[in-house]
């Protein structure tokens, strides 16, 4: 031992962030069951280490008793007294019993103790790190992967993105630089383990309140989010001042902000809605891009009716049901779409000012717009979404 053990205490202290005292306590510790154990010693002992001297002794405590039953523990008054006259009975006397040797055996058992204790430091500082940051985004580099997981870089430690937190539109190759959202920290033997995931609708919420400084301030607020990781999402924004537009400080201007978005997310189709808690005005928001000529709500059953215009009714349900399947996480509410042709044999008539009016341009622009997309599905039954046959948005 000698005074370079107090220079790399130091270091230690000031890069890996491990209180000297802390190690030394640990190195005291380890250093007096190393002496228990290499010279066969049961007595009460204590270490002092002189970091300036870089000197180290060993000092036997022994109370001192009128009979002695056990040497290893006990001095008699009468050889206490030899060493000091001022001891009384009780008292403890220290008497240095420092191996010829124990430096060597010092020095390894240091070495052994300062190793563990700064993994163990290392372990708890990145997890207290990021289990702050759960919920949360970080930007990692991919490193490798394997059939179940890519691991990513977030520098200090590697995360695990399983297959089922991909997003099923991207390849991933070693040193791509990618956004992901930290789902689970869990404190493991072997270190902290860190989960990420690239579809989880809390990555799509994180990366609107890095793009948008309204969210972030809290002037707009994300009400709910419902995602197909890779494909289309919704989101529902709503702010309580009036002179703010929440929906058009999410597009930004000439869409620069959402559209940052969607190249993160390699193409992943957004819609942006107004939120009410009015459901009929949520419900038809919801279904955005179609136009809603009304909404009958249940509230027992959580559910709604929704009349759509012949026309519409493709638009309304979506490619596979997607439009119809998003609006009903997002809201929360159960959505039956007719047409207004069905709802009529129905019984049932929309009132006769629709929630969203439109001209005879919007029909033509609409009716081109169906021209031109394909939706895969049949316009000829009514197709009824219920959230209950959803999972559960995490």
């Amino acid at each position: 031992m000698s005074s370079e053990l107090l220079d790399a205490l130091l270091v230690l202290e000031k890069e890996k962030g491990i209180s000297r005292n802390v190690i030394m306590e640990a190195i005291e510790a380890a250093l007096i069951s190393a002496y228990r154990r290499n010279f066969n010693q049961a007595q009460n002992v204590r270490i002092d280490i002189n970091l300036g001297a870089g000197s180290m002794r060993v000092f036997a405590r022994k109370e001192v008793v009128d009979e002695v039953f056990d040497p290893r523990l006990e001095i008699s008054l009468d050889d206490a007294r030899r060493i000091n006259p001022n001891y009384q009975i009780e008292d403890v006397v220290e008497l240095e019993v420092t191996p010829k040797d124990f430096g060597r055996i010092a020095a390894q058992t240091a070495k052994q103790v300062v190793t563990q204790r700064v993994r163990e430091a290392e372990r708890g500082i990145i997890y207290s790190e990021f289990i702050d940051r759960e919920e949360d985004i970080m930007t990692g580099i991919v490193q490798r992967q394997d059939p179940k997981f890519i691991y990513v870089s977030l520098g200090k430690i590697e995360a695990i993105l399983p297959s089922n937190e991909q997003m099923p539109n991207e390849r991933y190759k070693p040193h791509d630089r990618i956004k992901v959202f930290l789902t689970k920290v869990e404190k493991t033997t072997k270190g902290p383990q860190i989960f990420v995931s690239r579809t989880h609708p809390g990555l799509l919420k994180r990366l609107f309140e890095i793009e948008v400084p309204e969210i972030y301030d809290g002037t707009v607020e994300i009400k709910s989010v419902a995602r197909e990781a890779g494909d289309r999402s919704k989101i529902s924004v709503h702010s309580d001042n009036p002179e703010v537009d929440a929906v058009g400080s999410c597009v930004g201007p000439k869409g620069s902000r959402v559209q940052a978005i969607v190249n993160e997310l390699k193409g992943e189709k957004i819609d942006i809605v107004k939120w009410s808690a009015d459901p009929v005005v949520f419900v038809a928001n919801a279904l955005s891009p179609s136009k809603v000529l009304d909404v009958i709500v249940n509230e027992a059953d959580k559910a709604t009716t929704v009349i759509v215009p012949d026309y519409q009714l493709s638009l309304a349900i979506g490619k596979r049901g997607q439009n119809a399947r998003l609006a009903a996480k997002l809201t929360g509410w159960k959505i039956d779409i007719k047409s207004e042709s069905d709802a009529r044999e129905a019984g049932i008539f929309p009132r006769e000012e629709s929630l969203l009016t439109f001209n005879q341009e919007d029909i033509e622009e609409e009716v081109d717009f169906e021209l031109k997309h394909n939706h895969d599905i049949d316009v000829d039954d009514d197709i009824n979404f219920d959230t209950d046959n959803f999972d559960d948005e995490r």
